[in-house]
């Protein structure tokens, strides 16, 4: 085997060739599955879409790079769902644009972080994580609290997704700025809008307790609350019994 390897790293035309042979090996194991994903991902009527604050929150998520520390992906290890919860789905991803399921992690998984804590105790542990975590390496997003919300392209964002197969309305994209402030404001009239829209089990409460006013840590806590609760599937799937979680360990 090695004398093989030896002889193609002298003639670098064969050696060329070789690694286009395993790359495209490669790539075909990667991709081929891909063709059929229609038949191997499962579906979920009662999935609902992210609200448009949500939405915002995720994206602040992305552009703060919170996905380098923090994983969304419950393995099916013994350890993982008995310190995190029920094992991940596909189905809970199939509305995220990019996924954000991840493996590092510096930080706790998030995927079922939804209604974990309070949205004080987010609040708080965004502004200074070492007051509810003493131990934290987190770096301190205090300004979110100071940063006003960019509502006004939040309507461009929902139609892009939509594109991509993200089943929201025309309503729903028409209707997304009035929407982020609604949901952050649950005493103005457009939070009723938001129920209609999103649902009544949607959350509808100042998430960084300042109302009347709209901000990026409003976004970012409505996104971490919703984690994990989008669709209940992963709560009805039966459960690993012992024998499987000890194989996957």
């Amino acid at each position: 085997m090695f004398g093989l390897h030896y002889n193609l790293e002298r003639h670098s035309i064969g050696l060329a060739i070789a690694v286009m042979v395993i790359a495209s090996i490669g790539g075909l194991v990667e991709i081929a599955p891909l063709f059929t994903i229609d038949e191997t991902v499962e579906e979920d009527p009662d999935m609902r879409v992210y609200t448009p604050l949500e939405l915002a929150g995720r994206n602040i998520y992305i552009s703060e790079g919170c996905y380098a520390c923090h994983s969304q992906m419950v393995r099916t290890l013994r350890d993982e769902v008995e310190r995190y919860g029920p094992y991940s789905l596909a189905v809970e991803s199939q509305y995220d644009h990019p996924m954000l399921w991840g493996s590092k992690r510096t930080g706790p998984d998030l995927a079922r972080v939804g209604g974990k804590y309070s949205d004080d105790w987010h609040v708080a542990h965004l502004e200074d994580p070492r007051d509810v975590v003493p131990q934290s390496v987190m770096p301190s997003y205090a300004w979110l609290s100071r940063n006003k919300l960019d509502m006004q392209d939040l309507d461009k964002h929902l139609a892009a997704l939509q594109k991509v197969g993200v089943p929201y309305t025309e309503e729903m994209i028409e209707n997304a700025p009035e929407d982020a402030y609604g949901q952050a404001n649950p005493d103005s009239e457009r939070a009723e809008g938001v129920a209609e829209r999103y649902g009544e089990e949607t959350n509808i409460r100042s998430f960084d307790g300042d109302p009347g006013r709209v901000t990026q840590m409003d976004a970012l806590v409505a996104y971490l609350q919703i984690l994990g609760r989008l669709t209940d599937a992963a709560e009805d799937q039966p459960e690993l019994d012992d024998s499987a979680l000890d194989e996957e360990e």
